[in-house]
């Protein structure tokens, strides 16, 4: 990382991206109208109590604050979510690759609207395939249709396609890894030449772009090209490219890396600054590569005659390029809501009896814009029409428009089957790896329709305004209410001066909460009840229950960055194939919007904020630092030893972030992920910063140890975490800063567990004096709605449309405070549980604790194979990842830890070493 330069945090609030009445710009953004002055934010206050996964009149509930009800015909697949797609020649078929169910790759017959042919590792596919990677693009089919050519990590996959659609002989296309440094291909857009001769694939992970003699697989020639280049395009010999990091640093520029690649960065927000389209000349192979700037995040392409529109994800653009000329000639804004300016995420585009169709990912919908005489004439917005979760592609087909959806109907596919708690039976549930993705199909509705009808459906289904005046700006009118918790208009006076999000792993609803009878739980998937985590029910019974929240994201590489950012950028999404680039984007600058994070819109607030291992990224772990030197140092200062232990060099990490502005706020004692690393010392650590200096008006934590995989078992680790908690409320409620204090806990995603509601469904506490006590809240929230009180009480202007889009967590709070403190219960499971090397300063004692699991004698040897797995899953060492290792080995390893090694995995005949583990494909291309 080079970082010259860095802005200065401003000395007054910035204005935020949203403190101002959208600019209507040539034909970007829909004109509906706004009552009043200034900005109407929406609201989500219409989900009422709704559950996630239930239809209603409206709609079907998802996870992210939106309802779906798409016009057209719904073909659901079960089989993982859509990475890419495309449509056969002569139209009959689309391909599209996959990812989470072991399936990477889908043909669906457009004729009897059905999947017909399903490729990967997983259980009766009908191709097993020996590379189950897919990149950040579709497949592509070669001109005459004989053949389809899949993107893989490392090179790609031909097939040959019979006439009915279905593939077979697959043939492994190669492209070297890169020497210097070691770079994949993380293989992109593929595009054939006008003729049909020559194959040409976006090398991603190499910044270059390839020609491929598509019947013997070799490599005739190389260009480079800028950063991150992800579609090919082509209008008569020149081949355009789209650099979604844009182009080479210069010296002297500030940079943030993305796959070992200098990205130029705003160190403030943290975001690339500029987009890119290379431009070469297939007719002269040495001429040079030229270039024509676009906005940020240039992915999709669609060529319109001499018109190339040019897909600005991160920009929320669409730039029109004359190729005649070389140069941008229009910018549409794809912006439909007057309220905010960011996050819409165009994905795709067709062309339609003379409309532009551009699919929005984050607002589940296709806009439409009405074309000019020709294709270069300034565009009219017509409006929306509702798709399914996640628009990624939209084709035209036979007169129908064909939309791919990402995320289907969210995750409703079949129900999964976990174990990770000592003592309970197997727990079968809604899980969030249980993803689906669709295809709806419609003939398009009259202009007249859309304006009408369909528009102000999507604005329903997103929460987006004109009206909840409650919830607008301060400034509107500049009337001031008295403090309360929560205000209702960004930057009225709260109550509440401090905020503290603290960040834990991988838990459902019902696997911690399920056993108390206050809420809508399943006491049968309560893997980790009252007795492994005493001080979350405890806080759940003082300070309030909440049965309907939800996180997200489907794993920890969403969800942190639905935290941080309110959003999972389409970079993210679409990485999700392989996440070789990067798993979480903490270290990787494309994985970030261009507003900026929640520190940042807090700062802009002109309020301070301090971080304690949340995103970053570089943890420094001295070598020989293990779990037990940790345990001991963290148990002696509880006991009343020298606090300087916890820094002792032999232990004392050095945690860094990529990002200036997160580095700069951060304790670089504070620990990031990694399940070595108790809990109660990373409390440790923050409370001696706490108790010397106070805290920041926002502190944000990181706190691992339920997500499991550490030296002790699985229970015991997520008893250390709920100690933490217990602790960090304990310190907070009995000090000064109480009476203006919100502490709000909350799980990055639920992926590791079964819920009978939603797999998204996830606990949360909400603790303050003015926190509701005493009482089940149901209201519908999820992550985007808890991000955003938090900048509602600090005054902070929502970073997106989502953010914008959502209501506050009202019910959550009261005007009358209480002020009683909350006393941490101690631990009842012992935190050394099955620890195989003793901590020197001796075991945990709990009295009346259940008897510990122990390996069978005949699994000994299984358990050594497994330990040797599990040191390769990077839980800990110098690069800790979350969510490294395979679903489906990790569920076993930690159900094999919880039940003496000696009882198959449900399902599973007999005890499985790591390699024989069924679908398990390594590497991953998602994970757990």
């Amino acid at each position: 990382m080079q970082v010259t330069r860095q802005r200065k945090r401003p000395t007054a609030p910035r204005r935020g991206l949203f403190g101002r009445k959208v600019r209507l710009t040539l034909a970007g953004t829909a004109a509906l109208a706004v009552a009043g002055s200034g900005v109407a934010y929406g609201a989500t206050t219409g989900f009422g109590e709704n559950l996630v996964g239930t239809e209603y009149a409206n709609g079907l509930q998802i996870s992210s604050n939106q309802i779906i009800k798409p016009i057209g015909d719904r073909l659901v697949t079960e089989y993982g979510k859509f990475m890419g797609s495309t449509v056969s020649p002569d139209g009959r078929f689309l391909a599209a690759t996959a990812n989470d169910r072991s399936v990477s790759l889908q043909i669906f017959d457009l004729q009897s609207y059905k999947l017909i042919w399903r490729g990967g590792t997983a259980a009766g596919v009908d191709l097993r395939l020996a590379d189950n990677t897919v990149g950040q693009e579709g497949p592509t089919y070669s001109p005459d249709g004989k053949f389809l050519f899949m993107p893989n990590a490392t090179g790609m996959t031909r097939f040959v396609v019979a006439a009915d659609g279905t593939l077979s002989a697959p043939t492994k296309i190669t492209i070297p890894t890169a020497a210097n440094p070691s770079r994949q291909a993380l293989t992109a857009g593929l595009t054939f030449s006008p003729d049909g001769t020559t194959l040409y694939a976006a090398v991603n992970g190499q910044n270059t772009v390839v020609a491929i003699d598509p019947a013997a697989g070799t490599i005739t020639h190389t260009w480079n090209v800028g950063i991150a280049p992800r579609q090919l395009k082509f209008v008569g010999t020149k081949l355009y490219v789209s650099d979604e990091g844009g182009r080479r640093a210069r010296a002297g520029e500030t940079t943030i890396p993305s796959y070992g690649t200098d990205v130029p960065a705003d160190a403030y927000l943290g975001n690339s600054t500029n987009g890119l389209l290379s431009v070469i000349d297939t007719a002269d192979a040495g001429a040079a590569v030229t270039s024509i700037p676009v906005g940020l995040h240039p992915t999709a392409m669609y060529v319109n005659g001499t018109a190339l529109y040019v897909a600005n994800t991160n920009d929320d653009t669409i730039s029109v390029v004359d190729t005649t000329i070389g140069k941008v000639v229009q910018t549409i804004e794809t912006k439909p809501w007057q309220s905010s300016e960011v996050g819409y995420e165009p994905t795709g585009m067709t062309v339609v009896d003379g409309r532009l169709l551009v699919t929005l990912g984050r607002a589940n919908a296709v806009a439409v814009y009405k074309l000019g005489e020709r294709a270069l004439d300034p565009v009219s917005f017509v409006g929306l029409v509702p798709t399914d979760f996640y628009p990624e592609d939209v084709f035209s087909v036979d007169g129908q428009v064909v939309v791919a959806n990402r995320r289907g109907i969210d995750a409703r596919g079949p129900e999964l089957t976990f174990n990770a708690g000592f003592g309970t039976t197997p727990a079968t549930g809604h899980g969030t790896h249980a993803t689906t993705a669709s295809l709806t199909r419609f003939t398009l509705p009259s202009d007249v329709d859309i304006k009408t009808k369909l528009t102000p459906r999507v604005f329903e289904q997103n929460g987006w305004g004109p009206g909840d005046t409650d919830v607008k700006h301060a400034n509107v009118n500049g009337n001031q209410t008295s403090a309360v918790a929560v205000p209702k208009r960004i930057g009225d006076p709260s109550a509440i001066k401090h905020v503290f999000l603290i960040v834990k792993e991988n838990r459902t609803y019902d696997q911690v909460h399920g056993d108390m009878p206050e809420g809508n739980g399943d006491p049968t998937l309560a893997q980790f009840g009252e007795k492994v985590t005493p001080n979350t029910h405890a806080l759940a019974r003082q300070f309030g229950l909440y049965d309907n929240t939800y996180d997200v994201g489907t794993n920890s590489a969403e969800g942190h960055n639905w935290l941080m950012q309110g959003d999972n950028p389409e970079y993210t999404e679409s990485s999700a194939g392989e996440y070789t680039r990067s798993y979480d984007t903490e270290n990787d600058v494309l994985g970030h919007q261009r507003s900026g994070f929640l520190w940042t819109s807090v700062k802009d607030a002109g309020k301070t904020a301090r971080n304690f291992g949340e995103f970053s990224y570089y943890v420094n772990k001295p070598a020989g630092a293990t779990w037990q030197k940790y345990y001991c140092a963290a148990t002696s200062v509880m006991d009343g030893g020298d606090p300087a232990q916890l820094i002792d060099p032999s232990i004392r990490v050095n945690q860094q972030s990529p990002i200036p502005s997160l580095n700069e706020i951060s304790n670089h004692d504070a620990p990031m992920f990694d399940t070595n690393i108790p809990d109660i010392y990373r409390y440790l650590i923050w409370k001696q910063e706490f108790e010397k200096f106070g805290p920041a008006n926002l502190n944000m934590f990181w706190l691992s140890s339920d997500h499991t995989g550490g030296a002790p078992d699985p229970r015991a680790q997520v008893a250390d975490g709920d100690l933490a908690v217990g602790k960090i409320v304990e310190t907070i409620s009995h000090s000064k800063y109480w009476k203006d204090s919100a502490i709000f806990v909350v799980e990055d995603d639920s992926q590791n567990g079964p819920d009978h509601v939603d797999g998204h469904r996830a606990p949360i506490q909400v603790i303050s004096p003015y926190a509701v006590h005493d009482k089940t809240v149901s209201t519908y929230y999820s992550q985007i709605s808890m991000i955003r009180t938090i900048q509602q009480i600090l005054g902070a202007e929502p970073l997106n449309q989502k953010l914008a889009a959502a209501t506050p967590m009202f019910d959550a709070f009261t005007s009358k405070p209480d002020f009683t403190p909350f006393t941490a219960r101690p631990n009842q499971i012992p935190l050394t549980e099955n620890v195989a090397t003793p901590p020197a300063c001796g075991l945990d004692t709990v009295a009346n604790a259940p008897a510990a699991p122990r390996v069978a004698p005949a699994q000994v040897s299984a358990s050594v194979e497994w330990e040797k797995w599990a040191k390769k899953q990077h839980f800990s060492g110098k690069t800790p990842r979350a969510d490294f290792a395979h679903p489906e080995q990790m569920n076993r390893y930690v159900w094999y830890q919880t039940h003496n090694w000696d009882l198959p995995y449900p399902g599973d005949a007999k005890i499985y070493l790591p390699d024989d583990v069924p679908g398990a494909a390594i590497p991953s291309a998602d994970v757990d």
